[in-house]
């Protein structure tokens, strides 16, 4: 997943001044990273980041735009866990700073989905929900036939309203379910380019171009070879087919056949693989490959009538199956 971590290293470096949309930024990275916790009474806040830079990020919008201190915790790699996660916690505080961000509405319950302004806000607001979603829980893998931006949401609610966040970027993402679990997914690799953009990964949409742009060469080179490759087996199978045709077509004739049409005849089966430009090449003087093509094929309905005369085999009954193949 390297393309994963360089844009999540890319995202929790992005300055982000207005307010509104660190906001938005930090409600999203709770609400998909995040948990409510109800320890004696009170209610903690836990958040789950995969990166000590986007742990630092969240811990410091919190104190700036909440005065909210929190605490890291560092969960070492170990068992199922490839990597060390960083857990941000908040107790002294939490229920407040749940009613703040939008996890839970006046009344105290929990809220499914992303907060109403965050939903109901402006364009970057939208472009910062998905930036603090992609934190916490985001994916991108690398360009090709299955590439994808990926981000596993805590339940369907949550994942309707990130597609209608994309909707507001006139980005089309898909809801889905697999084994259980909600994701939202852009396959489109101009859209997956556009969403990096407007999350403000610029370095990492660079790269990831770059890499889609040479995939997609060396695709095209490799459909372009094995054409090449298949048309020229077929070439020499036909000519080989033709050939046999020939030899049989003098046995059938024997002395009874035009000079012109035996020289054509003469040159197949002398070079038996090549081709009706290479043949009207060797011929004395020069032809075209229309003019050999022509000769041959006379030849052969010559030698397929005397045949049929005399009710023995024809050109045709010398050909294998290899050669129909052709």
């Amino acid at each position: 997943m390297a393309m994963t971590a360089k844009v999540k290293d890319e995202l929790s470096r992005l300055p982000v001044t207005k307010p509104c949309c660190r906001k938005a930024e930090v409600a999203a990275t709770l609400r998909f990273a995040g948990g409510l916790h109800i320890i004696s009474g009170r209610i903690v806040i836990e958040a789950e980041l995969d990166t000590a830079s986007a742990a630092r990020r969240l811990r410091t919008a919190l104190l700036d735009m909440y005065g909210t201190p929190s605490e890291l915790v560092v969960v070492s790699a170990g068992g199922l866990r490839r990597s060390s996660r960083y857990v941000v916690r908040v107790e002294e505080g939490g229920e407040a700073l749940a009613r703040q961000t939008g996890l839970i509405d006046l009344r105290g319950r929990p809220v499914r989905g992303l907060p109403p302004r965050v939903v109901n806000g402006a364009t970057c607001d939208a472009e910062a929900a998905w930036r603090g979603a992609f934190l916490a829980h985001g994916s991108l893998t690398e360009p090709g036939r299955s590439s994808s931006l990926e981000i596993t949401c805590p339940g369907p609610e949550a994942a309707l309203a990130m597609v209608g966040a994309a909707r507001r970027m006139d980005l089309t993402a898909k809801a889905r379910e697999v084994r259980g679990v909600d994701r939202v997914v852009l396959r489109d690799g101009d859209a997956i380019g556009a969403m990096l953009t407007r999350l403000g990964a610029h370095d990492a949409v660079l790269a990831w171009e770059e890499r889609r742009v040479r995939r997609e060469v060396r695709a095209t080179a490799n459909r372009l070879a094995n054409f090449d490759d298949a048309n020229l087996r077929r070439s020499a199978r036909a000519a080989v087919a033709a050939g046999a045709r020939v030899e049989r077509a003098l046995e059938i004739l024997g002395d009874d056949i035009p000079d012109h049409l035996r020289e054509a005849g003469t040159l197949r089966l002398e070079h038996k693989q090549a081709s009706l430009e290479e043949l009207g090449g060797l011929a004395q003087p020069p032809m075209t490959k229309d003019a050999v093509a022509g000769r041959i094929r006379r030849l052969l309905a010559m030698a397929d009538k005397r045949a049929a005369e005399q009710g023995i085999p024809g050109t045709e009954a010398v050909l294998t199956e290899e050669m129909l193949e052709a």
